[in-house]
């Protein structure tokens, strides 16, 4: 089976229908809808990584990596790496609800890494790195409460999930460098050891 057929039962399985510079058009500040399409913003360690697993999830239409949740106006990446900003590495997500819901990406979202780590993902260390839920509006905050304790309560975790769930404030686009960074940077040390296992493990196209 190939990997996109793959994600495709997966998906299928968790009950996804499956139908793949700094931004200018993305806007820093929301409502959970913009038109037919909905937002979800999350932080799960390295953008680089979890960018890829939802720009493979059926139903995405788009994904900016960015910073969030800090007190730096237009922070840099230099600047968020120092930890002293207060922003998380994070992702954007645009969905189309019709193909995914919030719900189902939060399902993604906990596979994607480990919520039970504090202010890092394996080797990456520091409070940029923490895992996050952002909320646009009060029904995203339910929904991200119910899976988060559902998930605590499912058994497949041996430790208490640390992550917080936060409202969702200005979201700045990161440099262009860190945009689809996977797919650029397919043999670069990072995307070989850390991204690809990561994308194996979920059946996810390398």
């Amino acid at each position: 089976m190939s990997a996109r057929r793959w994600i495709g039962v997966w998906l299928a399985a968790a009950g996804i229908a499956v139908a793949s510079e700094r931004s200018p058009s993305m806007s820093t500040s929301g409502a959970a809808t913009t038109g037919r399409v909905e937002v979800a913003t999350l932080a799960g360690g390295c953008f680089w990584c979890i960018e890829e697993i939802f720009r493979q999830t059926p139903g995405v239409r788009r994904v900016v990596s960015g910073y969030t949740g800090g007190t730096t106006t237009n922070p840099t990446y230099r600047e968020v790496c120092t930890g002293r900003t207060g922003h998380a590495e994070a992702v954007r997500i645009e969905f189309d609800p019709t193909q995914v819901s919030y719900e189902q990406l939060l399902e993604v979202f906990w596979r994607a890494h480990d919520p039970t780590q504090l202010n890092r993902q394996g080797n990456d260390v520091g409070p940029q790195y923490r895992s996050a839920i952002f909320v646009h509006d009060e029904r995203q905050r339910a929904v991200a409460e119910a899976s988060k304790a559902a998930m605590q309560a499912s058994g497949r975790l041996d430790r208490p999930i640390v992550t917080t769930i936060e409202p969702a404030g200005p979201f700045y686009p990161a440099e262009a460098d860190h945009q689809e960074y996977y797919r650029r940077n397919r043999d670069a040390p990072y995307c070989r050891f850390v991204i690809r296992p990561k994308l194996n493990q979920l059946g996810l196209q390398e």
